[in-house]
């Protein structure tokens, strides 16, 4: 019996997906709930597992676009399981191919035409000069040492290193995140303004907890915490950041769903901290570690990254100093973190060495003043600066459930 295998619904609103990558060849034999395929939506990119054991026709070519409910393998369910498994299968294939003929390379006319003499041939690789672009004048068009030593290279003359090139198609996944990228540069009014944070205190609190934290709790005490609740704090203050635009009205949101940024074995994934409102340090970082696993594992839903109310951003981790990121529509913000530094600053009238982190707010303008994005800003920076007293209401180890 031949099992048709339909494209199922990654999630709500998608219609069509791309056949990423088959994980097996035509004729294997597969097992039931195996991975047998990488499908790209817009949102994300999935595993397809077999639905029964068998040997598989592959219906489908990778790189094609397949409506949700397209038939694209069949599998024989009746097949008998070969002693050697798929690698049976693939050897007997090898077995089966036609060899390929040898076919030697046509003799130059001459030996000696474009071939460089030993001194001649030492002149052009220090020259980085290649022989193919020597003309020679000696007997039967040899490159003489007379000719290396005229030779001069000239601009755009290609050197002896390769000039390969390689044209792969964009998968669905990234072809959909150009274009929410240059939709969002040119449907929004973007703007993004700057400031400066002294991680001293929080690397403090860190060096001091952070070893009775994971043990406690069974998760690091990392910064994407303190960045959190510290945005949670801001956009109660500053509620137009936590809003978004449609049409002729705004919508403003009473809860604080927070994108991050990951990456992941696809590109970049958004995943969202949902409710970050009701969450403490503890839950905080084991959601971003859950979150991060996921996106790595290539495990993500689409509903996992659907929504989000503000985007944060973490560009250190790659070494980054400062960027201007991109608002992630329809959201009207995004906090971009950057590396931290020793840098001098003034603290009490005097210049101290302390480590400082650049912060970015892009924001859109259209619905976000200058008073709100830079209020903002300062509201993070306040509470990064002073996480006991603002962020642990002067209880360190009740706001760390020690």
């Amino acid at each position: 019996m031949a099992l048709e295998m339909k494209v199922p619904s990654p999630g709500e609103s998608i219609t069509e997906v791309e056949i990423a990558q088959w994980l097996v060849a035509d004729g294997d034999y597969v097992e039931k709930d195996q991975a047998i395929a990488e499908v790209d939506s817009d949102k994300a990119t999935l595993e397809l597992p077999a639905e029964a054991s068998g040997i598989i026709t592959l219906m489908a070519e990778e790189g094609d676009a397949v409506a949700v409910g397209q038939v694209v393998c069949l599998i024989d369910t009746d097949a008998p399981k070969p002693n050697g498994g798929v690698s049976q299968i693939k050897e007997e294939k090898k077995q089966d191919a036609p060899k390929k003929e040898k076919v030697e390379a046509p003799a130059k006319d001459s030996y000696a035409t474009g071939a460089p003499s030993p001194a001649a041939k030492k002149i052009l690789e220090e020259k980085g000069i290649s022989s193919n672009a020597v003309q020679g004048t000696g007997r039967d068009g040899r490159i003489t040492k007379e000719d290396a030593v005229k030779a001069t290279p000239s601009m755009g003359t290609p050197g002896q290193g390769g000039r390969g090139s390689e044209k792969q198609k964009l998968s669905m996944l990234r072809r959909k995140v150009a274009e929410r990228l240059v939709a969002a540069k040119n449907e929004t009014a973007m703007l993004t303004t700057f400031n400066e944070v002294d991680m001293g205190p929080i690397f403090e609190l860190r060096n001091e907890y952070k070893d009775a934290f994971k043990e406690k709790h069974g998760v690091g005490l990392g910064f994407m915490s303190f960045f959190t609740l510290a945005v949670v704090r801001a956009l109660d203050l500053y509620p137009d950041v936590n809003s978004m635009i449609d049409g002729d009205y705004k919508i403003t949101y009473d809860y604080k769903d927070i994108s991050i940024a990951v990456s992941g074995p696809k590109g970049l994934m958004v995943p969202v901290i949902r409710n970050a409102e009701n969450l403490t340090f503890r839950g905080v970082e084991a959601e971003v570690k859950r979150l991060a696993l996921r996106a790595r594992d290539g495990q993500i839903t689409v509903d996992e990254m659907t929504g989000g109310t503000f985007t944060i951003s973490n560009g250190g981790v790659f070494g980054s100093m400062l960027s201007t990121p991109i608002i992630n529509p329809p959201q009207s913000g995004i906090l971009g973190m950057h590396n931290i530094v020793e840098r001098p600053i003034v603290k009490n009238g005097a210049i101290v060495i302390a480590p400082v982190m650049y912060l970015a707010l892009s924001y859109d303008h259209r619905i976000i003043d200058g008073r709100e994005s830079v209020g903002f800003l300062v509201a993070i920076k306040e509470a990064l600066e002073n996480p006991t007293e603002i962020l642990m209401n002067n209880d360190v180890k009740k706001a760390l459930e020690l």
